[in-house]
């Protein structure tokens, strides 16, 4: 299983194993190419250390668990332990003898990339997210901008990405959700200013659905989803969620 693990980090992630102590050769160091962090470390490691019974040795992986909880609850089942020689608050030791799955041991090993991963190489790697965004008619015709296509271009925050859901949100007299888009294309460098706006950074957005104008109204908004203003991008509530989609 050690040999297929390591197989497994070096084809999904691009990366070769380092051997930074030269008196153990059989320590495996895996890292991050940008901030140079490790995300596994797989060693032989004496079953005595790990409280296991018997003599000789075991093959390991040691990553890291962001969530304390998640950690906490992983340490109590089999063949998973408080880190051997690291944080034992955030790092996990996992068996690569087939006493844990080796589909979980990807599974944790993908988790651990995820958690020492840069910023940048995070926000590249998260789901996808829903927001609403509020579109002012007194400077756009937003009502009539699907009318003849289904793409628009719109200004964007630095914080959505392709592949999010973006609903709009047209504001007084119309004062309500008119559509459900999807970013295409984001990051378009943008030079605009006028004396109500300035974009530096424009998205195209294509229309996946048209909302009548008496279904999700800022009073409705306001009422059933706790939503007091849209003054910028803002997160959707599950609430409010699921009811866009039914």
């Amino acid at each position: 299983m050690r040999e297929r693990i390591c197989s497994y980090i070096k084809e999904k992630y691009q990366v070769s194993p380092e051997y930074p102590w030269a008196r153990d050769t059989d320590s495996a160091v895996f890292r991050h190419t940008d901030n140079k962090k490790w995300f596994a470390l797989v060693m032989n490691i004496g079953r005595d250390k790990l409280g296991l019974q018997g003599r000789g040795y075991v093959d390991a992986v040691n990553l890291k668990i962001e969530d304390r909880m998640f950690r906490d609850m992983l340490v109590q089942q089999p063949g998973i332990f408080p880190a051997y020689h690291m944080n034992k608050e955030h790092w996990i030791t996992v068996l690569l003898d087939g006493t844990v799955e080796e589909e979980k041991v990807r599974d944790l090993t993908d988790a651990s990339y995820a958690a020492t991963a840069s910023r940048k190489k995070k926000e590249k790697m998260r789901l996808p997210k829903e927001w609403i965004i509020p579109a002012n008619p007194r400077f756009y015709d937003i009502e009539h901008a699907f009318d003849n296509t289904d793409l628009a271009d719109w200004k964007q925050s630095s914080s959505i990405k392709a592949g999010d859901t973006v609903f709009m949100y047209v504001a007084a007299p119309v004062s309500a959700i008119l559509y459900r888009c999807k970013a295409v294309e984001v990051d378009i460098p943008c030079h605009y200013q006028d004396e109500n706006l300035t974009i530096t950074t424009m998205m195209k957005i294509k229309l996946l659905h048209r909302y009548d104008p008496g279904q999700f109204t800022f009073d409705r908004l306001k009422k059933e989803f706790g939503i007091y203003a849209v003054r910028g991008p803002r997160g959707v509530p599950n609430s409010l969620s699921h009811a866009l989609k039914e």
